[in-house]
């Protein structure tokens, strides 16, 4: 058995208040961790490419209100 077996066997194990519990910490955490990517995407400049394209469309008036 792997790890994520285990994981997802304990988890289908969980009573109901403990499976929330642990929902909101993983919330929390893959909120972070996703964070934590972005920041890195930026700081690398993996993003520049397609805010110069969106910034570009924008001076063009290629936009459309959300």
């Amino acid at each position: 058995m792997t790890t994520v077996q285990d994981i997802e066997k304990a988890l289908a194990n969980l009573p109901p208040d403990k499976l929330a519990e642990f929902r909101s910490w993983y919330t929390e955490f893959d909120a972070e961790k996703w964070d934590e990517q972005l920041e890195r995407d930026v700081t690398s400049g993996k993003l520049d490419s397609m805010a110069d394209q969106a910034l570009a469309d924008y001076s063009k008036k290629q936009c459309r209100p959300l």
